[in-house]
């Protein structure tokens, strides 16, 4: 994959999702008809800009409504995101994954992590945040909507945070504890950017969760051609997401970015929709 293709695609994907650029001036929140219609990344509703709904925000409501109403519009949009592009929406349409990658590349005196102890069991994290903030909490409680008003950074850097400033032409650090509580965790978030590729991605971010659960059996894949891999393990030195494309090519954890693929000196890998004649496993030696 071309070096600037994706970044391309990311820039043009986080600018169409927030089109309503004079909200940003105004601090109103878009309420026209694309409002009713969720965007593929987290992208929050609250932001001045955002002109699509968040599929999370939109799935708590659902879940939290009394009486209780089944969310089958957004459930359905998320089937049709995840088996279409899996986990390509966090690589190529998600506004918060880009903001993360960008400040990954401010350099920093400390060297960038690429794995830590106990970071193959952090990534079940947020599993546990999809199944607990954004569905056991809203149905049972009625807590709507638990993640995007309690953890959320997304929410906070494009919603809280630019309302705040334009309401009160300065922070107010008066606005309460939750807002000071939400704050925290953006900051912190963005801080371990700097030496993590994409933390909220890996570890807590639910919607990424939801597009890992259809990444091996997405239109949009990674089709290895094992007879031409020679084992040099370049793909696996390149992956930000710490995935082996040559042993796990559609992992739950690869977000399609395509490193691997343009790095691979026999063009074993391919990132695409059709198979193109893909020899998934070495063929038999001819004994004839």
């Amino acid at each position: 994959m071309k070096k600037h293709y994706r970044t391309v695609i990311q820039s043009i994907a986080i600018l169409l999702q927030n089109a309503n650029f004079k909200g940003f001036f105004t601090g109103r929140i878009y309420q026209g008809s694309s409002k009713g219609v969720c965007v593929p990344g987290l992208n929050c509703y609250s932001c001045p800009g955002a002109v699509g709904a968040c599929p999370l925000g939109s799935l708590q409501t659902f879940l939290g409504s009394r009486p209780f109403k089944l969310p089958y519009y957004v459930v359905g949009l998320l089937a049709l995101f995840g088996a279409v592009l899996g986990r390509a929406v966090c690589g190529f349409l998600c506004p918060f994954g880009f903001i993360q990658e960008l400040i990954h590349k401010i350099p920093f005196p400390k060297r960038k992590l690429r794995t830590f102890p106990f970071d193959a069991q952090l990534r079940y994290l947020k599993y546990a945040v999809l199944l607990i903030f954004v569905i056991t909490l809203p149905i049972i409680l009625g807590l709507t909507p638990a993640f995007c008003k309690y953890i959320c950074p997304a929410g906070t850097l494009g919603g809280g945070v630019p309302i705040v400033l334009l309401q009160s032409g300065k922070l107010n650090f008066d606005t309460g504890f939750l807002f000071g509580w939400k704050i925290g965790i953006l900051i912190v978030c963005l801080a371990v950017c700097l030496i993590i590729y994409r933390p909220f991605c890996k570890y807590i971010c639910p919607l990424g969760a939801i597009y890992a659960l259809t990444n091996k059996v997405s239109l949009y894949r990674m089709r290895p051609q094992a007879d031409k891999c020679i084992n040099c393990g370049k793909c696996a030195s390149a992956c930000p997401m710490q995935v082996n494309p040559a042993i796990n090519p559609n992992s739950a954890e690869c977000i399609r970015c395509g490193k691997c693929v343009g790095i691979c000196p026999t063009e074993a890998l391919y990132l695409g929709f059709a198979d193109r004649g893909v020899l998934t496993e070495k063929p038999a030696p001819d004994r004839s």
